[in-house]
């Protein structure tokens, strides 16, 4: 019977095409959907190009032991994504490339030294736990990198916190790492109120002890930019995220005997500000972590304060945590507060009645 008159209707709508995910009929994603979650993979596959580049300088700095550590995650995340999608009940999608970006890019958070089965289990937390528990790509709240380095950092503290010296030759690709010098890195240097013995060119080139990813200051900013150019990401968080951190380093240096008005000992604050913006995964969080669509709020205005308060708790973390990469922990939380400050813009913005909108991704 047709809804709008009592009469047999000879008309029979067609079945919806199977779902995508678990293949049943009647459930078939939406069209704008599947096209989110194409572009989604394209935005993926940009920033997994520029994770080669970045992958090249700690290969010259300790040899192919990173390539094999980045290859085990690659690994893991595949087999994590199969699983969570037989425990889920999905159809499992090969093209679904989101937790290969997230394997990489924590991998990058990492020393060249870190064990094999750490890379492993921080990279199976962040996948099953971080995405697929919560619904896998675009439904999950937190960043899965983020939640993958800060399971690693607190589970095995005295493998990531404990940085390679450069150029003493390759590493091992396997066995125990005995003979491997190591340095402090340049956030624990100045936790004690020290200058970092660090050239402006090695730290703008990486050429010290930390990360395998975030030292090279100046191939994580042109990847930045070829994003930004491809838009990619949106400049607003990253400029907030960067401004706020660096107006905390300027008021409150940790380099040595800072004193007086915020323009007197300006040498002594510059010097704070290098250090602390080129080391540390500031620049590499600012570029590669905080415009994660899934997780960045959407309007305009909420972009600007969610990047302002994520540069600010990094520094906090920075200043008075024991972590060289606070920048993990501190987008945990904004993680948590980003749709509660999306909605307080929203609504704000409708008392008003003027909505602006900005784009993520």
């Amino acid at each position: 019977m047709c809804w709008w008159r009592a009469a047999p209707c000879s008309w029979r709508p067609t079945p919806p095409p199977p779902c995508v995910n678990c293949g049943k009929e009647g459930s078939s994603v939406p069209e704008r959907a599947v096209r989110v979650v194409h572009e989604g993979h394209a935005l993926n596959r940009d920033y997994l190009a520029m994770m080669v580049p970045l992958m090249a300088w700690p290969v010259f700095l300790y040899g192919w032991r990173p390539v094999a550590l980045c290859a085990a995650a690659l690994v893991t995340a595949r087999i994590c994504d199969w699983l969570g999608a037989k425990l889920l009940s999905h159809r499992y999608d090969p093209t679904e490339n989101s937790s290969l970006l997230y394997a990489v890019l924590l991998v990058m958070l990492m020393p060249a030294t870190v064990p094999y089965y750490v890379v492993v289990v921080s990279t199976a937390v962040a996948v099953l736990i971080a995405k697929e528990a919560f619904g896998g790509y675009g439904a999950h709240p937190f960043h899965p990198t983020a939640v993958g380095y800060v399971a690693a950092v607190i589970s095995w503290p005295q493998y990531l916190l404990r940085y390679p010296t450069p150029f003493q030759g390759a590493l091992p690709l396997w066995g125990g790492m005995d003979n491997v010098l190591y340095s402090d890195g340049i956030s624990q240097v100045m936790s004690t109120g020290g200058t970092p013995a660090v050239e402006r060119l090695d730290l703008l080139l990486g050429n010290y002890a930390g990360a395998m990813g975030t030292g090279p200051a100046l191939i994580i900013l042109a990847c930045g930019l070829l994003l930004l150019l491809r838009r990619r990401i949106n400049v607003v968080v990253p400029a907030s995220f960067l401004l706020a951190a660096g107006l905390m380093v300027w008021c409150f240096p940790r380099i040595g005997n800072a004193s007086g008005w915020l323009w007197q000992d300006v040498s002594l604050r510059l010097s704070a500000l290098q250090f602390e913006m080129l080391s540390g995964g500031m620049l590499f969080g600012a570029v590669f972590l905080c415009c994660e669509p899934s997780t960045c709020p959407k309007n305009l205005l909420a972009q600007l304060i969610y990047g302002l308060l994520l540069g600010v708790l990094s520094m906090m973390y920075r200043y008075f945590g024991s972590y060289e990469v606070g920048v993990c922990f501190a987008l945990l939380i904004m993680n948590a507060a980003s749709s509660y400050i999306d909605r307080a813009v929203i609504r704000l913005a409708n008392r008003k009645g003027v909505i602006r909108r900005g784009n993520v991704g």
